[in-house]
């Protein structure tokens, strides 16, 4: 019997304390990353606790509450970056949440993130707030969690304006990309040591391809935090929400006809990352909603039309509140002049 270990087993075990070795400096690099992000960019508004989560939001202006929910890789700021808000300002008590995950706001473990549950916590955190029947704004992921809280809750929502979003499934391979970052262990392994810096590298045609065909605005490019978006918390966040996106559209599929109240659907004619004939098969889903298609913009069409997402809000609100709550059984319709594309 050979009591001394061979030579490949000595290089292998080398080898292996070697990459031990080098993952936990990966890993220690990230962790003071992710601290000094979140020291230079620290909570700007305020936290709410539902459910044992803490999220993070803010809670500004006077008038008819509009909630804003944000897409994935951004946070509840995009909405500020973008003007929307500054605009909805004002007229309007503007209400911004950061997802579970994203900016400042808690992801506890052992929970599945749907969009459901994500709907069910921001309801929690807006009748804690006193939000009373807001008009929900949702942009891509935000979207599908805005269309599940008008699901759950409708009497609790006065009507929608979803932006870009994913509506019914469809095959996707850039889910492909984010799965291993959402299966535990292997993920928690990957988020804590490569993928930030495969996100660094990755990061300017995520940018690019969120804005084409226009270019990234000087404004994003300054406000928006690489650093905050690629911490291990929020890549996490980022992964699992890329990988539900396809069960997301499958499970609100069936409360789409069943939508009584002002519905706003917004795309990008130009869009790479949804594309527009989603929206167009929402709006021939959900009875009595408007479609609207802005030409040569793509996926962040709240940049592109600040204003004319505003304007929709307004509208909305307008129509929601010529009608009795107890007529919410039958389809709204809007004011003369918001004609409905085909």
């Amino acid at each position: 019997m050979n009591l001394f270990p061979s030579a490949r087993t000595r290089v292998t075990g080398r080898t292996a304390l070697v990459g031990a070795a080098v993952l936990a400096a990966l890993a220690m690099v990230n962790h003071v990353a992710a601290r000094r992000a979140e020291r230079k960019h620290p909570p700007r508004g305020r936290f709410v606790e539902v459910d044992g989560v803490r999220l993070h939001y803010s809670d500004r202006g006077h008038g008819t509450p509009v909630v804003l929910v944000h897409g994935n890789a951004v946070t509840g700021d995009d909405y500020n970056t973008s003007g929307v808000a500054e605009r909805l300002l004002e007229n309007h008590r503007v209400i911004i949440f950061d997802r579970p995950g994203f900016g400042h706001s808690q992801r506890p473990h052992g929970r599945m993130w749907t969009a459901m549950e994500q709907a069910e916590l921001l309801h929690g955190a807006s009748q804690q707030l006193g939000v009373e029947r807001p008009v929900v704004v949702g942009h891509s992921w935000g979207a599908i969690v805005a269309l599940s809280l008008a699901a759950r809750h409708p009497a609790d929502v006065a009507g929608l304006v979803l932006l870009s979003g994913y509506y019914f499934w469809t095959l996707r391979p850039d889910v492909l990309l984010v799965v291993p970052g959402a299966i535990p262990v292997l993920g928690d392994i990957l988020r804590y040591t490569v993928s930030p810096w495969l996100g660094r590298l990755m990061m300017p045609l995520l940018k690019r391809s969120m804005f084409s065909p226009l270019p990234v605005p000087p404004r994003f490019r300054s406000e928006y935090s690489d650093a905050m978006a690629l911490r291990p918390s929020q890549i996490r966040a980022t992964s699992v929400d890329g990988a539900l996106m396809i069960p997301g559209a499958l499970m609100n599929r069936s409360a789409y006809d069943d939508l009584h109240m002002p519905v706003v659907i917004m795309a990008g004619a130009a869009d790479k990352v949804v594309f527009a004939r989603s929206a167009k098969r929402l709006q021939a889903r959900i009875p009595g909603s408007v479609l609207q298609i802005v030409e040569r913009v793509g996926h962040m069409v709240h940049y592109a039309v600040p204003g004319q997402v505003v304007e929709m809000v307004g509208r909305v609100v307008h129509t929601s509140a010529k009608a009795p709550r107890e007529e919410s059984q039958s389809p709204r319709a809007f004011p003369k002049g918001l004609a409905r594309a085909a």
